[in-house]
């Protein structure tokens, strides 16, 4: 199937399991990274980053976009990446744990020492090929975007390179995080630290009692929130955590303090999703605890912050993402809407798709905004030409304009398809060679 062809379906490679539900939920927390980052970038010429990252009524400004839950569809890049950290930590540790819980150690040894070898290149080679042929494009074209580019070629090469080593190496001790040919993939690094905290974690507990085992990941969630500024690590322990407890409920294995729960699940789980949308809204326009005390609705629950956390809002991130994660599978309706073909699909390119928004963002997003009538500072250095070419009025509400949205018309369908096709040309090729290299470079046959 063409990838025009299978993004006009959003069709994904045939296949379901019981945790279906997990990837469409992926795809879809990557659908509201790029919806968050358009209403920001078309909306900077309104303040957007005042209003869309503040809780309602905050500095007398009332829109609907900004009302509890509502707002996290239009702001909630932040708790999409939460997302993406609970689901790694329970999809990389659900084979491991079946073979924990079936005793297999020597098989969990094997698994392991693979996961690991292969984990590096598996999340940095898209990476490498996404900002090289980006940084080549954005050279060679002359295309004024972000980032600025250098001079000559060979400078510019240089330029991605030093960046690329150094954002690369994961125990760096300072240095800005990100790549500025991509900033979004700053979160690439957390997922490599993460997945090393899975990986140790997993072998740490492996011979451990049941009991034990999940008592250790609830002291280790403790430690990474209370005691150490460690949020993302809490977030990956926390998706382990989830998965160890499905695991053991489908060998009817459930702590008996949750199966004394059991009659009142239904309630539970969706009161828990309530809570995860609101706290998912937490305001972060900056890590400022008073403007958290200034927010309608957040006053008391500022307090709630532990010192340990420097920036506030991962610590109410961590709870709405958990508790999204161990609500979906439990709410019919919510499950089956992320068992839908379209966000199947969306898992299936989840990765190339958080790689490539950005940049289809800054080349033809800013020039497709400045057409149609959203303005920026840069666009008279950056797109001169475009600027009002084709203005459309600003109907409809904060974040909805129609000025804003007929723009995805082409933006959205460029931006799948551009996806599908690094997902087949790039990502799925480099998961095959680092299972090839690993294969290659063992000592004994298995």
């Amino acid at each position: 199937m063409s990838p025009v062809w299978r993004v006009l379906r959003f069709s994904a490679p045939a296949g379901s399991s019981r945790t279906a539900y997990l990837d469409g939920l992926r795809g879809f927390a990557a659908l509201m990274v790029y919806w968050g980052h358009h209403q920001l970038w078309a909306h900077d010429g309104e303040g957007a980053q005042g209003i869309f990252e503040n809780a309602y009524g905050y500095n007398g400004q009332y829109y609907f976009a900004c009302l509890p839950g509502v707002r996290t569809l239009f702001s909630g890049g932040h708790f999409a990446v939460s997302v993406f950290f609970v689901l790694s930590g329970y999809v990389l540790s659900a084979k491991p744990l079946l073979l924990i819980q079936r005793g297999d150690l020597v098989a969990l040894g094997d698994n392991l020492s693979s996961a690991l070898f292969r984990r590096w290149l598996r999340l940095h080679l898209p990476v490498i090929c996404t900002t090289f042929t980006y940084m080549t494009i954005l050279h060679l074209f002359r295309i004024r975007a972000i980032p600025e580019t250098k001079p000559t070629y060979l400078e510019e090469v240089r330029n991605w390179y030093i960046e690329f080593k150094n954002f690369s190496f994961i125990f760096r001790g300072g240095g800005d995080p990100w790549l500025t040919y991509n900033f979004h993939a700053w979160s690439i690094p957390v997922e490599f630290r993460g997945s090393i905290i899975v990986y140790t974690v997993l072998l740490a507990f492996s011979r451990c009692r049941p009991n034990a085992r999940l008592c250790g990941h609830l002291l280790l969630i403790f430690y990474f929130l209370y005691i150490a500024d460690g949020w993302f690590c809490a977030l990956f322990v926390a998706g382990m955590l989830l998965c160890d407890l499905d695991l053991s409920a489908s060998r009817g294995e459930t702590p008996t303090i949750l199966t004394s729960l059991e009659p009142w699940k239904k309630p539970i789980f969706y009161a828990l999703f309530a809570v995860s949308m609101y706290l998912g809204g937490v305001p972060s326009e900056n890590s400022d605890l008073q403007l958290l005390r200034d927010s309608r609705g957040w006053h008391y629950l500022s307090f709630l912050k532990p010192q340990a956390v420097f920036d506030y809002k991962w610590f109410y991130l961590f709870w709405a993402a958990t508790l999204l994660v161990a609500s979906v599978y439990r709410i019919a309706p919510l499950r089956a809407f992320f068992e839908l073909p379209f966000n199947q699909y969306l898992g299936y390119i989840s990765f190339a798709f958080y790689l490539v928004h950005g940049p289809v963002l800054w080349v033809l997003g800013d020039r497709l905004y400045a057409a149609v009538g959203w303005t920026r500072v840069s666009h008279p250095t950056t797109c001169p030409g475009w600027i009002d070419r084709f203005p459309i009025p600003r109907i409809g509400p904060l974040g909805m304009e129609l000025s804003f949205l007929f723009p995805h018309i082409i933006l959205l369908p460029v931006t799948l398809w551009l996806a599908e096709v690094v997902t087949r040309v790039v990502d799925e090729p480099s998961v095959q060679f680092a299972s090839w290299l690993y294969g290659k470079l063992l000592a004994v046959e298995f």
